[in-house]
This record gives structure tokens, sequence and C-alpha cells, in this order.
């Protein structure tokens, strides 16, 4: 029987047709039409994922400017509700309040 070298399609043993190894084109020596070759196998496998993906993106930075708006909203809404500068407007009357009462009148 002869030996099984790397270009057999199929393992007898286990019936699986062996994985594709990558290639590294700065490595190997690829020739323009096979270069050409794998930018058109790419491409199709782009294309072919291009709209499943484009819908996840949309999702995506649908779900992310509604919690950026959220945030800013709430943000305006807190921020309205706060009172702290009321009181501190009125702890600055009465003190102003007192420091007049207890000036002395010098006309």
């Amino acid at each position: 029987m002869a030996a099984r070298g790397a270009g057999d399609p199929v393992d007898v043993k286990s019936g699986k047709a062996p994985f594709a190894q990558p290639i590294d084109p700065a490595r190997e020596k690829l020739t323009p039409a096979q270069l050409q070759f794998m930018r058109q196998v790419q491409f199709a496998q782009w294309q072919k994922t291009l709209p499943q993906r484009r819908t996840r993106n949309i999702v995506t930075g649908l779900g992310i400017g509604a919690v950026v708006l959220a945030i800013y909203g709430y943000t305006f809404y807190s921020v309205s509700q706060e009172r702290f500068l009321d009181e501190l407007e009125d702890e600055a009357k009465a003190a102003r309040a007192r420091a007049e009462r207890g000036r002395p009148d010098t006309e």
C-alpha cells in the first residue's frame, strides 16, 4: 500500500478530511493567481456575513445610543431635582440679615 501524503483528501482510519492550514503569504511563495484567488475567497466570505454583521452593528449602535441618552436624561432630571443651591442661598440671606442686625448704625 502506498504511503499517504499531505495532499490526500480523506484519512482512511477516521474518515475525516484534514483541516485547512493557515497560509502566511509573507513566508509562502505564492503566485499572483493564488493570491488573487485567496482575495476572492476572503471577499466572498466577507460578503456572505455582511448582512448579519450590519444588523448586529445597528442593534449595538442603537443600544449604546439608548444608554447614552438615558444617562444624559437622568443627569438632567436629577440635577433639576436638587435644591442644595436654594438652601445655600437661604442660609446666605439669613447670615446677611443677622450681620445687618448686629452691625451698629454709623449714620
